[in-house]
């Protein structure tokens, strides 16, 4: 049983491994939307249940057939799985080709963009997520073959291991990253899925399995197996409240711990170490318990609320310890509940397992649709938290002739139940704390404007985006004074408060602006007084959107590429606005003469070199201008000489209303000493560069900006935290 626990170990970190590569890579070739982050999660999910519910039906069917150690067959799943790893990436990249294809024939709508990538995504990912599903009714099979599990608990021997793995999955691979890259540390997944499978197939070699009985003789728990279909109902409920769970605690806690791949690993590493630990308290308790009390059950609608409380602004607590407390306790609950539940429904019998597990994979898959696309955006994390404890409420309230249920537990669960709905009423939501704000909540992230006057903040899911500033006007009319003919369209890729929008409409140029987040050009109005008029124009277009995912699937050409992502530079998913392939990409759809514009806020010295090898390996000319606020970097590149004017020609070139725009918030008294603000702060992409001279080329497999804890000492994230 060792060896079992090993291989599901192993087997359990390389699985989410590969779910989490897999996703940035699908983010790479098909855009980051949450409805292409949705497909990506579901599909895989949906594979590991579609594996396991037939695995578990074929070893009914053909188990009595097989005559050779069923270990033997967990080998092959798992050399499979290995495969995986190296033939995956390679058909997002063919599926991202022929799109693109289809693009530079004709623009592709963008719900025929996601009906071809979902189609081509679930028939890359379902076959080898299957195999992975298929893993768990398989070895169960082994063993009750091998008959050295014979109390009926193997589904939860291997779910513990399996879980334990994947701790160490959610974390590890982000350090593996930084330094080798996505494609490299797939690799490392690949030799660790071979030695899993040579293992097994060796022990297969050794053992003495092949001469035990291969009847079919029912292994089962103590008692009687359960055959209630209460039980799958309860555990499509658990996954479905769990991943529609995990998907809040997103959002609740991004305010204090960021938008960072570290901050969503330290969220799924909390989730993961409490299932690990309820697992084996459940292994403990199951020696001599078989049946859990209700009150169990009625705790998961307090538990539930935690997280609201320890998110609540007005909690003094360390940004660690608001994630722990919060997830820790729901989540060990959670792994409690759910291995009991399948051993209970199984008794040891894969076949049996293996349809629990699927119906639980279902509850994954149905949860985080509802809570994003429906619960969020309608009601806000408080009540969609309440919505999904709601089954727990319910729990209190049996039928008179519910078995197990003294008159006399009513207090305790009463009063679990008073506990939460305190917990509900007393937590505050995050943006409370602005006392003027206007808040729009949709299916990618909760958007909050506050303040007055210049003061005015936009924030995203609680983090700062932007503010009134010059830097976002700028922008806009260096690029467009700039090119070496007058301009005719624009594109800005991230809205914001609308400014670089807003000053490219006043060019009197058509302009596009690509958005990712629908509320939040719906804000427009909170930052300028003339949005509606800017919005009616008929030059004004706006996207909802990915900026790369349009640019490629759109054969349009522009004179001027506005690119502002959102901050901190180190926000997941943000090198792909940076990126060589970015480049490649926005270079395509450039007029001849075109100007790219990239915003760098501040960062440190290897993302700034990293973004400026970018630049330079994509564009044969590119200048770079210090922020006129004195931080920031403005790159503009193209693949012509950029015309090197003075202040004074630069704003000749622009029209009346160019000027106005430009001089509303200043800082200079005149346009020309505006405009040379920048121009005397001129730098150069090799000078950004040796800041950091060995870093190398940002790339979509090498997101520097993103991986950054390696490089970071130990005092500068103590200040970031």
């Amino acid at each position: 049983m060792a060896w079992f626990f090993g291989f599901f170990f192993v087997s359990g970190f390389c699985s989410v491994l590969y779910e989490l590569i897999w996703l940035r890579l699908s983010m790479a070739q098909f855009g980051v939307t949450t409805a292409l982050t949705s497909m990506v999660l579901s599909v895989f999910m949906a594979g590991l249940g579609v594996g396991s519910w037939i695995a578990g039906a074929l070893v009914r069917r053909y188990g009595d057939r097989i005559s050779f150690p069923p270990l033997r067959l967990y080998a092959l799943l798992e050399l499979l799985i290995g495969f995986s790893a190296l033939v995956v990436p390679v058909e997002l990249v063919w599926g991202h080709r022929l799109l693109e294809g289809l693009a530079d024939r004709a623009a592709v709508s963008s719900a025929t963009y996601y009906l071809i990538s979902g189609v081509w995504l679930a028939a890359t990912m379902v076959p080898w997520c299957a195999c992975m599903g298929a893993t768990i009714p398989v070895a169960m099979f082994a063993i009750r073959r091998r008959q050295q599990e014979s109390d009926g608990r193997s589904f939860s021997f291997l779910y513990l291991a399996n879980v334990l793995g994947a701790v160490l999955g959610s974390f590890l691979p982000l350090l593996l990253i930084e330094p080798y890259g996505f494609h490299n540390t797939l690799r490392i997944g690949v030799v660790m899925n071979i030695a899993i499978a040579a293992s097994a197939f060796g022990v297969s070699l050794a053992s003495r399995s092949a001469q035990l009985s291969a009847t079919r003789a029912a292994v089962t728990a103590p008692g009687a197996t359960a055959s209630h279909s209460g039980v799958l109902v309860l555990l499509f409920t658990t996954g479905l409240a769990t991943m529609g769970m995990e998907l809040i605690w997103i959002r609740l806690f991004t305010p204090y711990v960021g938008p960072v791949v570290y901050s969503f690993g330290m969220i799924l590493v909390a989730y993961l170490l409490a299932t690990f630990a309820g697992s084996q308290y459940y292994r403990y308790w199951s020696r001599t318990c078989r049946q859990e009390s209700r009150l169990t059950w009625i705790s998961l609608a307090l538990l539930g609320m935690l997280p609201l409380l320890t998110a609540d602004a007005r909690v003094p607590i360390h940004l660690v310890a608001r994630v722990f407390v919060g997830v820790m306790p729901f989540a060990g609950m959670i792994g409690f509940l759910t291995p009991m539940l399948v051993d209970r429904w199984s008794g040891g019998d894969p076949d049996r397992a293996g349809r629990a597990y699927a119906v639980n994979v279902v509850g994954c898959i149905v949860g985080p649709l509802i809570c994003g696309f429906l619960l969020l955006p309608l009601v806000g994390e408080h009540w969609s938290v309440l919505l999904l404890a709601l089954p727990w409420f319910a729990m209190a309230f049996p039928s008179r002739r519910a078995p197990g249920f003294q008159a006399f537990r009513r207090v305790p669960a009463y009063g679990l139940l008073l506990l939460a709905l305190t917990v509900l009423m007393a937590s505050k939501d995050f943006e409370t704390q602005f006392p003027v704000r206007r808040v729009l909540r949709d299916s990618t992230a909760t958007v909050i404007a506050q303040g007055q006057g210049m003061e005015r903040r936009l924030l995203v899911n609680g983090m700062g985006m932007t503010k009134l500033t010059p830097i976002t006007k700028m922008m806009a009319h260096m690029t467009l004074a700039s090119l070496d003919h007058t301009p005719h369209s624009a594109l800005i890729i991230c809205f914001g408060m609308g400014t670089t929008f807003r000053s490219v409409i006043s060019w009197n140029i058509p302009a596009t602006a690509v958005e990712l987040v629908p509320s939040v050009p719906q804000l427009f109005s909170y930052y300028h007084s003339d949005a509606a008029q800017v919005m009616a124009s008929p030059l004004a277009h706006v996207v909802i959107d990915d900026g790369r995912r349009f640019l490629e699937r759109l054969p349009a050409k522009y004179d001027a590429i506005i690119v502002d992502p959102p901050p901190p530079v180190q926000t997941a998913g943000s090198s792909l606005l940076y990126s060589e392939e970015f480049y490649t990409v926005a270079r395509q759809r450039l007029q001849p003469g075109g100007i790219l514009q990239q915003w760098l806020p501040e960062a440190d010295d290897p993302t700034q070199a990293a973004v400026a090898r970018a630049l330079k390996s994509s564009f044969p000319y590119v200048r770079v201008f210090r922020g006129i606020e004195g931080w920031g970097w403005h790159f503009l590149a193209s693949e012509r000489p950029i015309p090197v004017r003075t202040a004074a020609e630069l704003v000749a070139r622009m029209p009346s209303g160019a000027v106005s725009d430009m001089m509303e918030w200043g800082p200079a008294p005149s346009p020309e000493q505006q405009m040379d603000l920048l121009l005397s702060h001129q730098s150069s992409t090799d000078a950004i560069i040796a800041l950091s001279p060995a870093t190398p080329t940002l790339q979509d497999d090498r997101p520097i900006n993103e991986y950054f804890l390696l490089r970071t000492p130990f005092d500068q994230l103590m200040d970031m935290e």
